[in-house]
């Protein structure tokens, strides 16, 4: 069998960091074999298109392409094949437990200590009992009898040698009330039918795993092997979720994180490189491996993935950054300046944002200026700021000669002599180097930004 991954979104929102990192973990394994995504939308009423063709577009933006794409809802008649079978052979029968009966059960059997499962209702209907449920217009799930005083065993290609007894497992749904497939049953299924080789999934589908195992062990199908990936969790040690710093990738892209960032990132969530430096994804799957999986948490870190920006920043084309910024940016730039432009801020932006207010800064005559900058320009004395005007005029706009110059005839040195003048042009106390922006704001904006 071809070495073959998929990534199984079900559509019923955006996709987030963790759901972007299986999607990467999956295409990365099988880079120069076969990626699958598979939309999982068994779920009718919230399954929805938009979020279809949006996950799509996240993929693509951060370069993850699929070979093949298969959709479950079309499905349908080979997942009642199957179902057929199970019935036909006694492993698996129709249930009328109700969720409120199902939740008492469960709440009982905590109550006594027991680890929750199902309690075997409607394991020994006779055919007469369930045609007279059925008559009555009850509605049953599916349930699969799951074989008693086994031990269901498997090697997690992450975690090692993994054992469940069956007994624990309990009897499972594996098809609703209202006839559409659970994700027990379809998922397995379809693994083995596309003939997936590998699966790659985060830890808290663990324990699904063995309920798939023995759904193929019963239709007689191909087992995949199974790698189960450490959570993400956020700052505060817990599951990563919008309340500690998840984002979904559609907005992250369109806040302006850099796709290469992303990806850096997040092979690094729980998977080790010796290589520090900014890689391309091929760069990235040829030094993936399955071995340096972590089976320890990872951790979600701004501040590192802001350092992934910088970095994709500053390998990123002039072309490619020139589009990142922005419309704002193409109005107030001028083409003939563009590359000088990008050339001056590219160390000192992180967002398209920061490239907006620099553009801002550079090109109109109007300053807003921070308050520590306000703060240096009201501790200098006007006539340095006298002394800056009639260097620059005599410079002509010559970075060396203005600073030869200014401190000479202002007696300024050091942070005394560059801070006010950097506060003064630009409004900010830190920033692209001066001789740069000056080249960019020319010698008439300069001016005016000097007098006080």
């Amino acid at each position: 069998m071809n070495h073959k991954t998929r990534f199984a979104p079900s559509p019923t929102g955006l996709i987030h960091i963790g759901n972007a990192r299986t999607a990467l973990f999956n295409a990365l394994s099988a880079y120069k074999g076969v990626f699958l995504l598979r939309i999982e939308n068994t779920d009718l009423e919230r399954s929805k298109d938009t979020y279809i063709q949006q996950l799509k577009l996240d993929l693509k933006s951060l370069g993850l392409l699929w070979q093949q794409e298969e959709k479950q809802s079309d499905r349908f008649d080979i997942y009642a094949k199957y179902y057929q079978q199970l019935e036909q052979q006694d492993l698996a029968y129709p249930c009328f437990c109700t969720p409120e009966e199902l939740a008492l059960s469960r709440k009982l059997q905590r109550a006594s200590g027991k680890a929750p499962r199902y309690a075997g209702t409607c394991t020994h209907l006779s055919e007469a009992e369930t045609a007279a449920k059925l008559d009555k217009g009850l509605k049953p799930t599916l349930r699969f009898r799951v074989p008693r005083g086994q031990n269901v065993e498997f090697n997690d290609l992450v975690r090692g040698t993994q054992q469940f007894a069956s007994y624990d497992l309990g009897d499972f749904i594996i098809r609703r009330a209202d006839g559409t497939p659970a994700f027990f049953f379809c998922n397995a299924v379809d693994d083995a039918l596309m003939e997936v080789s590998h699966v790659f999934r985060g830890e808290d589908h663990l324990t699904n795993t063995p309920r798939q195992i023995l759904i193929l062990q019963a239709l007689n199908l191909p087992i995949p092997e199974y790698g189960h990936i450490s959570l993400i969790l956020g700052n505060d040690g817990l599951p990563l979720s919008k309340r500690n710093g998840s984002q979904n990738i559609q907005g992250m892209i369109n806040d302006g994180w850099l796709a290469t960032a992303l990806v850096n990132y997040l092979a690094r969530l729980g998977h080790t490189y010796t290589d520090d430096n900014l890689l391309s994804l091929e760069q990235l799957a040829e030094q993936f491996s399955i071995e340096r999986l972590g089976r320890a948490p990872a951790r979600f870190d701004e501040q590192q993935l802001r350092h992934w920006q910088q970095s994709a920043i500053i390998k990123a084309s002039t072309e490619e950054l020139w589009q990142w910024m922005g419309e704002q940016v193409h109005q107030l730039v001028p083409e003939t300046a563009r590359d000088e432009f990008i050339n001056a801020i590219r160390p000192n932006i992180t967002f398209p944002k920061q490239a907006v207010e620099w553009a801002n800064t550079l090109f109109i005559d109007e300053i807003v200026r921070q308050p520590e900058a306000q703060t240096v320009i009201d501790n200098t004395e006007k006539k340095f700021f006298n002394h800056a005007i009639t260097a620059l005029e005599a410079s002509q706009g010559d970075y060396k000669e203005l600073i030869k110059q200014l401190k000479q005839t202002s007696g300024a040195k050091g942070k005394k002599l560059f801070m006010p003048l950097r506060a003064a042009l630009t409004g900010a106390t830190h920033g692209p180097e001066l001789a740069s922006l000056l080249s960019l704001m020319g010698t008439e904006l300069a001016k005016m930004r000097l007098r006080f």
